[in-house]
This record gives structure tokens, sequence and C-alpha cells, in this order.
């Protein structure tokens, strides 16, 4: 009860200032984690929440599937082919390299882990949350198609690294207790029928709402209310067939994202507040009971890898995919740079310290809970004055770039202001 106290505080305290935080680099992510900190096991010590509890996996669950469902709702695919070059390159080409060089870096600088282990630690960091430098996607000093490609490479990659996690951590789990012989059978039932519950539900469910609340039979709230039930019935329905929920709750999103494009601003309304109250949850738990107890773990090991992916193992395959684009080399340095990690992967390797209960899957758990910290104040205190740089310089442009031609605004996690 105590923590439930200290998360109402929380919440009530940043809402009474956040109008004021909302002109400075300071971002509720960072508030949250700080506030975690302070209160948390490494701090005061009034927090203390078992990782392994109950209520900390329904809320990792919940996050989760309503991350994935309304990330993939908000990206309209087929606005999404006319302005694909830029995220294309980053998803296509930068986020497999990243999870490669991820996977070499941690080898080379952690050899206490396995191939399988270190593969699986670069795909736990390799999504990116750009609500974590939300004036990179907010700030309209930038051209659109920058912000916009910002946006639907983190709004896309989460999704794309689900699959990519639950295989590596089944061929790590099956190495760990002699089984490799089944892991792929098990890795493709679950990617398999996650997609495929997915896309079933998602079509099916889309079409169903958009037929009947075209015709009026359905009040505005449930709407909302259906929407997301459709992502719930996804995640609960895979995982009764042995599939993977976060896998369905994704892919069901892209499907009703398409057949039913006129119902997702509702939903986008509805799921902006719940979503921001289950991050800022997440964020004061990841600071309380996540980084707390690692804190003293710091080691040059976890350090190099933690700098090393936050620079080289995200600039590098980002500026080689970009490469050819006609975008100026800052640009590049740009997109490199803003690819925080945030809630995907607090919940990634909470997922990882629940199904792998080693000393490489403790490893693997602290070093993604340091970078995600570093990540947390180095990309929400640099967001803002590289924004405003790059645009200027952007519009002082005179020649045609690549960065500057028009695009088409697709929503955001949190909306823009007017």
């Amino acid at each position: 009860m105590v923590e439930l106290l200290l998360i109402a505080l929380s919440v009530l305290a940043f809402a009474l200032v956040s109008g004021r935080l909302a002109m400075t680099p300071v971002t509720a992510p960072m508030v949250f984690t700080t506030i975690g900190l302070v209160v948390g096991v490494g701090g005061l010590g009034w927090f203390d929440l078992e990782l392994e509890g109950e209520a900390v996996s329904i809320l990792v669950e919940a996050t989760l599937v309503l991350v994935l469902f309304t990330d993939a709702i908000r990206i309209d695919l087929r606005v999404m082919r006319r302005q694909a070059t830029l995220p294309g390159r980053m998803l296509g080409i930068g986020m497999p390299l990243t999870i490669l060089a991820g996977t070499g870096v941690a080898l080379l600088v952690v050899p206490e882990l396995g191939i399988a282990e270190a593969a699986l630690l670069a795909a736990v960091l390799a999504p990116t949350d750009a609500a974590l430098g939300q004036a990179v996607v907010s700030d309209r000093r930038l051209p659109v198609r920058i912000r916009q490609a910002l946006n639907v490479e983190s709004g896309l990659n989460d999704g794309i690294a689900v699959p990519v996690v639950t295989v590596l951590l089944a061929v790590t789990v099956a190495e760990e207790v002699g089984g490799a012989s089944d892991w792929l059978e098990l890795a493709a039932r679950q990617v398999g029928f996650g997609v495929l519950v997915g896309l079933a539900l998602g079509a099916l469910g889309g079409r169903l709402l958009d037929h009947r609340a075209s015709a009026g039979a359905v009040e505005g709230v449930y709407r909302q209310l259906a929407t997301i039930a459709i992502a719930v019935s996804a995640f609960a329905l895979a995982g009764v067939l042995d599939g993977n929920g976060f896998i369905a709750a994704f892919t069901a999103g892209l499907a009703f994202g398409q057949v039913a494009r006129r119902q997702c601003h509702g939903v986008q309304d509805f799921t902006e507040d719940e979503g921001e109250l289950l991050g800022a949850v997440t964020f004061l738990i990841f600071g309380a009971a996540v980084v707390g107890p690692v804190l003293g773990d710091l080691s040059w090991q976890i350090a190099g890898y933690v700098v090393a992916s936050l620079t080289v193992v995200r600039m590098v395959p980002v500026f080689l995919s970009l490469t050819g684009s006609g975008t100026l080399i800052e640009t590049r340095l740009f997109f490199g740079w803003f690819g925080p990690r945030g809630l995907a992967s607090i919940l990634f390797a909470l997922l990882v310290a629940e199904g792998l209960e080693t000393e490489g899957g403790e490893l693997v758990f602290t070093i993604a809970a340091w970078t995600v910290l570093v990540s947390v104040f180095a990309h929400g205190m640099t967001a803002s004055p590289w924004a405003g740089r790059l645009g200027r310089r952007l519009a002082a442009e005179t020649e045609a770039m690549t960065e500057i031609g028009p695009a088409e605004e697709l929503p955001t996690r949190r909306r823009l202001a007017p």
C-alpha cells in the first residue's frame, strides 16, 4: 500500500509542475526515474517491490501490450510507403546491423556472455523510444520528414524486436536446460501463432467495429474500449495457443490500423492518457526496483558496453544505412544519436529476468538497466538543444535536401503542441 501511495503522490506532484517542466530539458521519464531511485531500495528504501511478483508481471504485460498495439495502429502503412526512404533504411538496414554490432561488442567487452546471451542483450536494446527525447518528434523547428522518420522508426522497431527477443530468449533457455534440439519448434510456434492470431483478430475485429460504428450502433466510449479489447484478445488467444501474445498485439495493431483507420483517432486519444500513466509508473518502478538493486554492480565492462551501445553500436549502423540518402552528415549523426532506449527495453529486460534465471540472464538484465538509465538522462537533456541547432541549419540551406522534403504527419505517442 505504501508503494501505491508513493506512485499516486508522484504523479500528482509531477502534474502540478508539468507545465513549467515542459519548457525545460527535464522530461517525465527523468523525473519518475529519479523519484524511483530516491525512494527505492537503492535510496530511502520506502518502495520495495518484488520484480518477480504478480503486480509487476501484470504491469509489464499490460504496458507492453498497450505500447505495441498503439504504436502499430498509429503507423498508416499507406502513408508510410510514400515516405519510407529514411525510416525504411534505418529499420531494414540500420536495425539488423545494430543487433549484429551490439552482439559483437558484448562478446568483446563482456566475455562472460555466450553468443546467444550477447545477441539477446543487443536485441533487448535495439528498440528506440522517441518519447524520451520528446523534443525531437515534437519540435517544429525540425523538418517534418526528420521528425516522422524517427517517429515511424520508434513506432515499428519495438514490434520488430519482439520476435527477435522471443527467438533468442528461447535459444538461450534451451541452451541452459540442454534442450537445444526443440528450440526452433518452440520459437516457430511462438512467432507463427502470434502473427496469425494478431492478423486474424486485428482484421476481423477492426472490420466488425468499423462496420457497426459507421452504422451508429456503437457508443463513443465503447469504440475505444472495443479497440483495446481486440488488443487484449489477441494477446490472450495467442497465449492459449502457445503463441507469443506480444507479437499478436503488435500484428493486431497493424491489421486494425489498415482496415479500420477511421477508428484509430479515438483510441489514440483514449490510450494517450493510459499509456502516459503506465509509462510513468514503469519508469518509477524502473528507478526503484530495477536500477536500485544493480547500482553497486557497475563495472568497467558494463560501463564500456553502455557507452558503446548508446554511441557506436547505434550511430555507425544508422550512419551506414543512410549513406547515399542525400542527407547531411549532421542529420545522419542526429538520427544515430537519437535512438534512446526506454520503455520497450525496460519491459524486454524484465521479461528476460523472468524467463532466464541464470548468471548470464542477470548480467543481460543489469547491462540493459544501466543502458536505459544513462539513456533517459543523456537523450532527455540533449534533445532540445540539438533539435534546435539542426533545425536552424536546415532552415538556412538553399539546396534541395532529402530531409527537407514534404511529408505527411503521423500521430506520435503524445500529441504535438499546436
